[in-house]
């Protein structure tokens, strides 16, 4: 056998291993932690959203926020370690549809396996800001805003250094512009329900598909709404020339209570939130995951 051709079956060889892998129960039980992780996540959120509708402004409706609420409760740095392996899960599946496609029809498609790999790497920086809170000093309890980051900080940080660039104020409308479209293509998918392909549909009763039907057209449509309305931020910083314009989501759903509607609207997405977070949990149990 020639070195190409033993060269060529080496690599035939590892994609196979590799697809097994990928296709084990361990990477199929990370993948639906992962998913519950998430929606745990968007629970608290929302909750903590909730509660700054009605007057309670001492916690951040953000992911620093929800972790601090976690790390308050009894056996709480024990429950952000599972978080951080169930996040770590999540990483990895997404690394793994980068590698061999979406378990969705087309998933194989370049801009489905980059939006994968995108996914990755986020949550492998939530996993990294997770540990940093977890191996501070104090064990991690009440330090989610301290050492994970304010996403109200980190969001001003980011585009402040973005606008010092050359071009800078051109970057930051562009990045203003893509999470605008994100948050809008977002929730026009969960509204006409495309969220269904991702989804063991056969697996569920009629009654089960109408509820996660219900549930995943109002938690996309608000989780979108949520990414649109940051993007308009990051949009407005970019003309201003002002980062201070730009919001993370804790600044950007307390913007919803400034609106005409009042507090009312800021409760509504809130809870659109807490509904996405119970959608993460049924995917975690009928998603296509291999």
């Amino acid at each position: 056998m020639s070195a190409s051709a033993s060269m060529a079956e080496s690599g035939r060889a590892a994609k196979a291993a590799g697809r097994q892998a990928a296709d084990s129960k361990v990477m199929v039980g990370l993948a639906r932690a992962g998913l519950a992780a998430r929606g745990l996540l968007y629970i608290l959120v929302g909750v903590i959203a909730v509660q700054i509708a009605f007057g309670d402004k001492n916690q951040e409706a953000d992911r620093g926020g929800a972790v601090e609420e976690i790390g308050s409760k009894p056996f709480g740095e024990a429950m952000l370690w599972v978080l951080v392996v169930a996040l770590i899960g999540m990483s990895l599946w997404r690394l793994v549809e980068a590698a061999f496609g979406q378990a969705v029809p087309d998933g194989g498609k370049a801009g489905k396996r980059l939006m994968s790999l995108g996914r990755a790497i986020f949550y492998g920086v939530v996993v990294a800001s997770l540990i940093r809170t977890l191996t501070a000093s104090d064990g991690g309890g009440g330090q989610g805003q301290e050492q994970g980051g304010s996403s109200n900080k980190t969001s001003k940080d980011l585009t402040a250094k973005a606008l010092d660039w050359p071009g800078g104020r051109y970057l930051v409308g562009l990045a203003g512009l893509v999470l605008l479209g994100v948050g809008i293509g977002m929730a026009v998918r969960y509204a006409l329900r495309k969220f269904r392909e991702k989804l063991n549909t056969g697996e569920m009763s009629p009654l089960q598909r109408r509820m996660v039907d219900l549930l995943g057209m109002i938690g996309g449509i608000s989780r979108g709404v949520v990414f649109g309305a940051a993007g308009v931020f990051v949009v407005v910083a970019a003309v201003k020339f002002d980062p201070d314009r730009a919001k993370g989501v804790d600044e950007t759903l307390r913007s919803f209570a400034g609106t005409p509607v009042g507090p009312a609207l800021l409760v509504a997405i809130a809870l659109g939130l807490v509904v996405f977070g119970l959608y993460s949990f049924c995917e975690a149990r009928w998603r296509r995951v291999r």
